[in-house]
Formats: C-alpha cells, structure tokens, sequence
C-alpha cells in the first residue's frame, strides 16, 4: 500500500509539473534570469555568473531536482548616455521530476535596457525580454497506471495509455518579458519593485501528436530592498515575490541581516542571516537562509521545511538550495560609476 500511495504522489506531481508551474527556486533573488529578464545586466561589474541547485521534496523518489547557470554582461558600455546599462544574458536549466521521468531542459537568450531617470543616478527604469527553448522528454514505460496493476502488486503496461511503451520528447519556444524599477531614497539604500511575464505566446507541446498542451501564461511580481544602518555597520534586506501560473500560485516574502566580518577595507567578506516564508495553494514552507560574500563570490544556502499537510509525505523534508554567483570587474577602484542594483 506503501508503494502504492508513492506512485500516487508521483503522478499528482507529475502532471503537476507537465500542466501548471514552471521550475522556480526559493533563493529567487539570486537567479536573476530566472526571475525577471530586466535583470539582464543588472550589477556592479563587468560580467556575472549564477549558478542554482535545488533538491526538493527528496523523500518522495527526488520529486524535482532544479539545476541553472547563467552568465550576463554589459553592452556597449562607452557608447550608451551616461549612467545608462544594455546587458546581454544567458541561461541554461534543467529540471528533473519524479527520479526523472519527466526532464525538462531550457536554453534562454536575454537582454535588458536600463535607464537612468535622474541627473544623479539614483533612479532607474529597466525593460528586458527574453527567448527560451524548452524541450522535454518523458520515460513512458517507467509510468504507473492504475490499468497496469495486478493481484500480487507489480505493473505490467497499460492498455489504455499508449505513453506507457515509449520515451517521447516535445520541444517549443516562448517569449518572456519584464520591467523593474530600482532607486534609493539617500544614495545609501536602494528600494525594487518588478514585473515579469513568462510564456507570453501561450506554446503548444506535444508528446504523442494527439494531446495539444499549452503552456500557461506566468505572472512574476517582487520587490524588495536593502537599508544600512551607520550606527551599527550592519545593513537589512527584504524582498518578497508574487508568483501566479494557471491555477498554481504562491507568495513568498523574507528577510536577512548582513554583518561584516572583515576589517580590512580592501577585502569583503560578509555574513548573511535570514529566512523567508512561502504560502501557495500546494504546499507552505519556512526557508532559513544563511550566506556569505567573500570577495566577488556570493554564496548561499537554504532549506525548504515544509509546515504544511504534505509534511506527511514529504516527512518533513523539504528542499536543500544552493546558489553561487561570481561578478567579475575589471577594475576595483571606480574607473566608472557604481552601479545601483537590486540585492536580494
């Protein structure tokens, strides 16, 4: 009966993910060309590399295991208005569920214009787009069906299902587009507010030519910001995200302290403390998260604890997330004006 109710949940999340959300992470703030394509190019530097890696819900036979890496720069920096920013951004994911039965892979092209709106540079405007290539492949004969099951408890192929003999693969492209708005209020803070749109043309996948699925359109909204304290040298961040996708939607929303752990000027290294909250209509979790800057690496990570119902199957293991994010300048003492961009 065991089995039975693992194979269950395996197909609930199977279709799940075939019909309704796209992979998302829940350190969404440092996958910046997963999260809104305006972000293209957004950062104090030269040239930036993420990297993303998320183990959810391990207990039910590695329900979906989230992978990506992205590079992004500037364009075109000496011929742009001053204080303006034209990045240029790719992206590579893979997403594999149920032990991977279903393998999704994604290939994105992104660019960014960032406008600056203010003689002094503090406010900007950034629209971006963004066009990925999807394909997916689905391991027909490693399905259960209920047709399939016999007296003793082992699966013979459907009848019924014809996906059940083969391994079958459906490919599409989608267009994604989003805006941000980033400025400080004193040149030390900096406060963020974006908009994204993902699937925009709605595509069409198809594994066995008959079935027509349509990807659905995904509503991405988040804001956040960061505000440093003189007095004690330690700086606060917040962010929160509103995502929204057929009839699947959540909202997340958090927090993290940074602390200093350097005394040389020179050398960065900074601790970071926090946690974020997701509330959705499948599942909620606390995500504690700790970080670190140490020169021009950022690196964190956090863990998905699952509060809700689903903590039964699940046994109370959520997810274990990892990001790694290098920017690289070409001169550390100024040369050009510092970016203001969104953290977390």
């Amino acid at each position: 009966m065991k089995k039975q109710i693992h194979i269950f949940i395996l197909l609930v999340l199977l279709t799940n993910a075939v019909f309704a959300q796209d992979p998302s992470f829940s350190q969404f703030f440092a996958s910046p060309l997963t999260l809104n394509p305006a972000l293209t190019g957004k950062f104090d530097g030269d040239l930036r590399v993420a990297g993303n890696y998320r183990n959810q819900w391990p207990t039910v036979n590695n329900a979906y295991i989230t992978s990506t890496v992205s590079v992004d720069f500037p364009i075109l920096q000496n011929k742009l208005a001053e204080g303006d920013r034209w990045g240029l951004g790719f992206m590579a994911m893979t997403d594999k569920t149920a032990n991977g039965i279903l393998t999704s892979n994604y290939a994105a092209l992104s660019t960014a214009y960032h406008k600056t709106v203010d003689e002094n540079g503090l406010h900007a405007i950034s629209v971006g787009f963004q066009g990925t290539y999807a394909n997916r492949t689905l391991d027909g004969p490693r399905l259960h069906f209920v047709d399939g099951l016999q007296i003793d408890g082992t699966w013979l192929p459907s009848a019924s299902e014809p996906v059940n003999l083969q391994v079958v693969t459906a490919s599409y492209f989608n267009m994604n587009a989003g805006i941000l708005y980033n400025g400080s209020l004193n040149g030390d803070n900096e406060i963020y507010f974006g908009v994204a749109m993902y699937n925009i043309n709605q595509p069409h996948a198809s594994f066995l030519g008959a079935d027509d699925i349509t990807i659905p359109t995904r509503l991405t909204v988040h804001g956040g910001g960061y505000f440093p304290s003189a007095s004690t040298g330690q700086t606060w961040y917040v962010s929160a995200l509103y995502n929204h996708q057929a009839t699947a939607s959540e909202f997340v929303f958090g927090g993290a302290l940074e602390l200093n752990a350097s005394s040389e000027e020179n050398k960065i290294v900074n601790i970071y403390f926090g946690s974020w909250i997701r509330l959705s209509n499948v599942n909620d979790a606390l995500i504690p998260y700790v970080g670190m800057d140490y020169g021009s690496f950022n690196l964190g990570i956090s863990y998905d604890t699952n509060v809700s119902a689903f903590k039964v199957a699940s046994q109370s293991q959520g997810g274990i997330e990892v990001s790694l994010i290098y920017i690289f300048k070409k001169s550390v003492d100024g040369g050009q004006d510092k970016v203001k961009c969104p953290r977390f």
